[in-house]
Order: structure tokens, then sequence, then C-alpha cells
């Protein structure tokens, strides 16, 4: 499927980075955009930009996923204002990057907040809907984290890890109803995400990132193709396939290894 003229998608943490590129991709194919993160004045940018180039309906809801509560706060919004969501991209989140005891407690558990309960309760919520009217797509972003161990990312990979399995799961739970659900793991990528954890780029994360344009293109398509989950880029698929096969505390040491550089 490439035409999604008719159908509407709900693009979380889409001020900036993959969520932004992932819009994007959407709004190329005639899709109605609801645009959301912590953020207005950047949504309304992107918004802007996307009506302009695309000429698609994009609405904006302002929300903080990183706080209890937001998603049906999110979920209920969305209803009251009359949107009818076809397609979920559950973009939003963040890492933390240090050792785990130097990690600040609030910001640890804002990430844990955005990066699973807030995806659950999305997910749980707008499904129900999507299976209700027996169509839909579903994009959990996941990470190449989430298929080793990572040290110095110790709780984000724990997380990413969460995500590929309850995203796989549902997809086979949600086979036969009309919508499908596809994990989509990038490894390093042209974004803010370094920064914001508090890392410099190290010579394999440089050596290994990908353009945030690209990353989304494939992720789309994977979705819209139905793939239950998928890594992009050849280099990281052979990476997080090769970090599977070895035991867990080797793979752990291979990761802590690249992490510190």
């Amino acid at each position: 499927m490439t035409d999604l003229r008719g159908w509407t998608a709900l693009v979380t943490g889409a001020s900036n980075g993959l969520g932004v590129d992932f819009a994007r991709e959407l709004a190329a194919r005639g899709c109605t955009l609801v645009l959301t993160a912590r953020r207005e004045a950047e949504l309304n940018t992107v918004a802007a930009e996307l009506r302009a180039r695309h000429g698609v309906r994009v609405e904006v809801v302002a929300c903080d996923l990183g706080v209890a509560g937001a998603a049906e706060h999110l979920h209920t919004t969305c209803v009251a204002r009359g949107f009818v969501v076809d397609v979920l991209i559950n973009n939003a989140g963040f890492g933390l990057y240090g050792p785990f005891v130097e990690i600040d407690d609030g910001r640890e558990q804002a990430m844990l907040q955005l990066d699973i309960l807030s995806l659950v309760g999305l997910t749980k919520r707008f499904v129900r809907d999507m299976v209700g009217r027996k169509r839909g797509f579903v994009m959990q972003v996941a990470s190449i984290g989430a298929y080793q161990p990572s040290p110095y990312y110790a709780s984000y990979s724990a997380a990413k890890a969460f995500v590929l399995s309850f995203g796989v799961a549902l997809a086979h739970e949600l086979r036969g109803t009309g919508v499908s659900c596809t994990v989509v793991s990038p490894g390093v990528t042209r974004t803010a995400f370094l920064e914001v954890a508090g890392q410099t780029p190290n010579t394999f994360q440089r050596a290994t990132m990908m353009e945030s344009a690209e990353v989304a293109r494939i992720g789309v398509a994977a979705m819209l193709a139905g793939r239950s989950s998928i890594v992009t880029g050849w280099m990281n698929a052979l990476n997080s396939w090769l970090m599977s096969m070895l035991p867990r505390r080797w793979s752990a040491a291979i990761g802590a290894r690249a992490m510190r550089d």
C-alpha cells in the first residue's frame, strides 16, 4: 500500500528527529496527520511545512507523554476532536547514557513512563478502536539496543527490549483483525538522541550512523507491508543477529566496549 488518502495517523514525538520524518513519509502518501509532542510551537512549524508541501490536513495536540495518565488524556482528546486514528506511530522516547547508579532517578522514571507505559497505554486505547473498525497499522519504535544488554544504557535498552517483545507478540494476536503491528528497531540515527542522552558520538556510532529520513522510509514501508519487525540498515541487522546468538554476558561486554569506545 502506498496511497493513504482517507487514513489518519497519530505520530508521537513529532516535533523533531524521526518523528518529523515519519510524518513526512506519511504525508507524502496523502495521509491526514495528528502530531503530538511536548513543544507546541515546534509542532506547529512541522505542521505548516507538511500542509504546504503535501496539501494534507495536519492537526496538532501538545501532550507530555512522560507523565502518568498522558496516554488516556491524549486518546480522550483525539476522540473529542473527532480524529479517527487509523495509524499509530509510537515514536516518542529518549534514552539516558551513563553508569546506572549515577543516572538521575526522576529522569529515569520519566523515560520509563514514556518508553514503556505511555506506549502501552496508547496502543491499548487506539488498537481497540482500530480492531472495532477492522483496519489499522501500528508502529512501535524500538532500537537495536533491544537485541542485547547494553551497559551504560541499561534501563533504556531494557525498555526497548520490552517494546520489541510486546510489539511482536501483539502482531501475532492481531492476525485476522485487519490491524497489524510492526516493531522498527533503528541503530544510531542522525537525530538529537545522543545529545539528549548525554553522550558524545564515539567511533562506532559515527561509523554506523544512518540518516533519519532513510530510517523513516524503511520503517513506514515495513509497516505498510505488514511486517512484524525490522532492523533498519543491513549492518545494524547483522550486528543485532550476531549479538542475539551470543551468551548474554558476552554481548553485554561487547556492548560496553562499543558504548565506551
